[in-house]
């Protein structure tokens, strides 16, 4: 047992947020509050955690996260659940480094050996599809995932939609799986057309079809497609996940660790899922740290499908030389084979963090803007 003597967080590139505790026995752990385009609010709310946690024990994991929740009063919401997430990653990778285990060790065992990955292509507004996707293929990657659309409009021509069809095609015949990112741009009427369109080709999933406010457009889509329908990435608790999980009218969840509250909220989630006959792949476009934390959940979780792995994507290249296996010492354990990254076997998360670098980096990392589109008559769309 020790008392937490501090935490420090650091904004990297190339729009990320990291924590590290330290307790009063220097034992450490590292932890991701990443939120992409929002790292100033989140950043403010773990200022006022900082105050409120310091001096508390390290090894009471739940005793901090049921306070932080339920004592904030206004509770959940993406800012105060990435700021806990940051926290509560970083005391289980701190709690499993002190005793000697890897991090899914604590979480009851390891359930496979290896996990199943994917990535991206195509960026924000897909383009030479091919071309990535042999790449990809040549890395290792059996699956990808790419945007479905660019920008479109409430109610656009049926022609919008022929191009998505046909990078679909594309892609598999490359011989990889693609899900594909309606990444909440489409509106209902676009949305099923798309999904009708698109399911003769087989598809590995649709995510974020709609948006998740439109709990009963998903419902109804659901009801008009044989395509598995994913979402997740914009759900922060199970408080937020269990209307769809009643509603039955999701496959895949894909909540984000660092979003969500953390290792100890998303394996309630992935629980609550499992009863459902909901497959677990949780949303990781994030940094090494969040990608490490996901891998120890899936190593430990039965219903657990497939991890999002953001290596070379777009968001990251747009920023330069700063990817997934940058801050970290041994790069080799995001090497993917034949689909698969091994377990990670190392204690804690299982990475070691090059600190010199991270406090490098954040002296002058600027904070990541949102993004946006705008439509031709200068309406706003959805991005």
């Amino acid at each position: 047992m020790g008392k937490i003597k501090t935490i420090e967080y650091f904004r990297v590139l190339p729009r990320w947020l990291f924590v590290k505790i330290t307790d009063e026995h220097d034992n450490y752990g590292w932890g991701e509050a990443t939120l992409e385009g929002h790292s100033q609010a989140v950043e403010g709310c773990l200022d006022a955690m900082i105050q409120r946690f310091v001096g508390y024990e390290a090894d009471n994991i739940e005793y901090l996260w049921q306070t932080a929740h339920r004592h904030s009063f206004y509770r959940g919401g993406p800012v105060l659940m990435s700021a806990l997430a940051g926290i509560d990653i970083a005391l289980w990778d701190l709690l499993s480094r002190r005793l000697g285990l890897p991090l899914h060790v604590l979480l009851g065992g390891a359930v496979r050996n290896k996990i199943k990955v994917y990535s991206w292509i195509g960026g924000d507004r897909p383009r030479d599809v091919e071309a990535a996707a042999k790449e990809r293929y040549a890395q290792g990657f059996r699956a990808i995932k790419m945007n479905a659309t660019e920008d479109i409009d409430w109610l656009d021509s049926p022609k919008a939609l022929e191009t998505s069809v046909e990078r679909c095609k594309i892609v598999k015949a490359v011989g990889l799986d693609v899900g594909l990112d309606f990444h909440g741009r489409l509106h209902k009427p676009m949305a099923k057309r798309l999904a009708k369109a698109l399911e003769p080709h087989q598809p590995l999933f649709i995510e974020e079809p709609l948006l998740s406010e439109h709990y009963e457009g998903i419902k109804q889509l659901s009801q008009l497609t044989t395509i598995p329908i994913a979402l997740g990435e914009r759900l922060y608790s199970r408080w937020d996940v269990k209307r769809f999980l009643h509603d039955t009218s999701i496959d895949i969840l894909q909540p984000d660790i660092s979003h969500c509250g953390g290792i100890s909220e998303i394996r309630r989630i992935a629980s609550m899922a499992e009863a459902y006959d909901v497959a677990l792949a949780p949303h990781c476009p994030l940094g090494p740290i969040a990608l490490a934390a996901c891998m120890q959940v899936a190593m430990c979780t039965p219903n657990f499908a497939i991890q999002e792995m953001g290596l070379t994507i777009h968001y990251n290249t747009e920023a330069g030389a700063y990817d997934i296996k940058n801050y970290i010492k041994d790069q080799s354990v995001w090497d993917v084979k034949e689909g698969y990254v091994e377990g990670l076997k190392g204690v804690g998360l299982g990475i070691e963090v090059d600190e010199e670098e991270v406090r490098k980096v954040a002296r002058t990392a600027n904070a990541w803007a949102p993004k946006g589109f705008v439509g031709p008559d200068g309406s706003i769309r959805e991005w």
